[in-house]
């Protein structure tokens, strides 16, 4: 509940710190003393766009802070989903800087626009004109039955499996698209990969291939490079390994001389030792060539093939191609296999529609049981509030259509005469039989789910006497569930209140400001007395002012 509300610079007002309690708060004023600045600080603590209009000082920043007591609000999974921090004690904080920028916080932390809405809304329930037009649409009249149906977990799980149902219903379009395309595409993607698989390609192999090449195409010039290399190591009298052997062992007499001597020999033996494997190498070389035309045509055919695909498809080596190979694999193998994943995605699709249907026919048959018990508590109701001729005509209808809330349509008929014909609540009921319409809903969802905070703006616009009287009662009725609000222009319904609010104007220093009075017992008889008799209060204005307080 909404437990103090704090107002600096807005509109008219200055500065304003009021606290508030549980139970039936009445606000009262005259015309234009500021009730309606008092909602607009409010709302935009509920999350309503800031405008720097309403800065009473456009020198300075405005302020509005509200403290809200949440414990029984079931709040924190909200609080967790949008990374609230949950505090017993919410404080909600909104700043409008002179620059025109706005700043909303909870418990300190700062918060977007949306976020701070979807609170607000779970917080306080501003009952306005705007409201009650609510109450011709179809949603919201669905809303009043599904709370009497209790059925807000079989909803939730409706709305999960629609979901399901809506996303295997994309995945089946997107199927049916890729197979149109991909039909068209089949063929030429069947030939490029029959390409790529005869290729036979194999990571690596374009190098080896190109050296391959290399050496057979150039195989007689190899064999006299390596045939003279041969000769100059392996000459009895002048080749390479002679000689060396030749240095070697001279620096071997010598090298037990010095250390010097025995490091060049060391080097030199270790030059042999290289040298006899460059050689022995040479040999094998020799021996390993040979002469291949039909080899060489081979890899060169293999090589120019290689060259094509890596040009076709744009690849810069043999890896690039065989990734492409496995893409148009899995395309080929989508295609071919594309009749099947229709088919079970159409039996998954089917089988999300038999659930959803069942759901559907449980959250339906629940609405239809609790139809006629809302009929009768809303007649009931409205015959107290000086409609004793009102009557509903509610029903559900089934559709093969999934709508947000189960496959119903719901015909809300009202009628407000006797002898009437029933018509929809917009064209059947005035603004007036709105209002009262209104409040008798809230009067009876209050008894089946927990409302938040709710503050009704002159609700009783356009009644008077026992129908104002009455709908003080229900109010008060309301209000030992939940905080409820009444902003009244009627002395009937002020003196239900638990606690009684005077909204006024006052000039200080030739300024006029709206301020916010809580009214002790003398201080309401007063406010009722001049509400029942104008600002010149006779006696009997007072003794009836006395009498509706007790």
């Amino acid at each position: 509940m909404l437990t103090s509300l704090s107002i600096k610079n807005y509109a008219l007002i200055d500065s304003l710190q009021v606290n508030f309690n549980n139970g039936l708060s009445i606000i009262t004023g005259e015309t234009g003393a500021g009730k309606s600045i008092l909602l607009g600080g409010l709302s935009l603590i509920l999350g309503k766009r800031a405008d720097l209009s309403t800065l009473k000082d456009a020198s300075k920043k405005c302020i509005i802070e509200a403290v809200f007591e949440v414990s029984n609000y079931n709040l924190k999974s909200l609080f967790e989903a949008e990374d609230f921090d949950y505090e017993a004690q919410t404080i909600i904080r909104r700043e409008i800087l002179p620059s025109g920028k706005s700043r909303a916080f909870v418990n300190d932390s700062p918060v977007n626009l949306n976020s701070l809405q979807l609170l607000g809304e779970r917080l306080i329930d501003i009952h306005s004109q705007h409201q009650t037009q609510q109450l011709t649409s179809n949603d919201f009249q669905f809303q009043i039955i599904d709370a009497l149906a209790n059925n807000d977990e079989l909803l939730q799980s409706y709305t999960s499996e629609l979901k399901a149902y809506k996303k295997l219903q994309k995945e089946l379009q997107a199927l049916l698209t890729f197979q149109a395309e991909a039909i068209k595409e089949h063929d030429y993607n069947t030939f490029l990969l029959n390409e790529l698989i005869e290729a036979n390609l194999i990571e690596g192999e374009q190098q080896t291939l190109e050296e391959e090449y290399e050496t057979l195409n150039n195989i007689e010039g190899i064999k006299e490079k390596l045939s003279a290399s041969y000769q100059l190591l392996s000459d009895e009298q002048i080749g390479v390994l002679t000689t060396l052997t030749t240095i070697k062992n001279n620096l071997k007499n010598i090298a037990g001389f010095s250390s010097k001597y025995e490091d060049l020999f060391n080097r030199v033996n270790s030059s042999l030792i290289d040298l006899d494997d460059v050689f022995s190498e040479i040999d094998v070389l020799q021996d390993g060539l040979e002469a291949d035309p039909n080899r060489l045509e081979e890899v060169d055919s293999k090589l120019k093939t290689l060259h094509n695909l890596m040009q076709k498809h744009v690849a810069s080596d043999v890896l690039k191609l065989i990734k492409i190979k496995n893409e148009l694999e899995d395309k080929v193998a989508v295609t071919e296999n594309l009749d099947a994943t229709i088919a079970k995605k159409q039996s998954e699709i089917q089988a999300k529609t038999n659930q959803l249907k069942t759901i559907s026919k449980k959250i339906s048959n629940k609405r239809s049981e609790v139809i006629p018990q809302l009929k009768q508590q809303l007649e009931a109701i409205l015959a107290s509030l000086g409609m004793p001729n009102a009557q509903f005509k509610i029903e559900v209808l089934s559709s093969e259509q999934f709508f947000a809330n189960g496959q119903d349509e719901l015909s809300f008929l009202f009628s407000a005469n006797k002898g009437g014909s029933f018509n929809t609540l917009k064209k059947a009921a005035s603004g007036g039989e709105l209002s009262r319409i209104m409040l008798a809903i809230k009067s009876v969802l209050s008894n089946y789910i927990q409302l938040p905070t709710i503050m009704f703006d002159e609700i009783d616009t356009g009644v008077s006497g026992e129908i104002s009287n009455k709908m003080g009662d229900i109010m008060l009725q309301m209000s030992k569930t939940m905080q409820v609000f009444s902003i009244t222009h009627l002395p009937q319904i002020a003196a239900k209140g638990h606690s009684h609010y005077k909204v006024f104007k006052e000039d200080v220093d030739n300024v006029t400001q709206t301020n916010l009075v809580k009214l002790n017992h003398d201080e309401r008889i007063v406010e009722i007395a001049q509400m029942l008799g104008g600002v010149e209060m006779s006696s009997s204005a007072i003794a009836h002012a006395k009498e509706l307080l007790n």
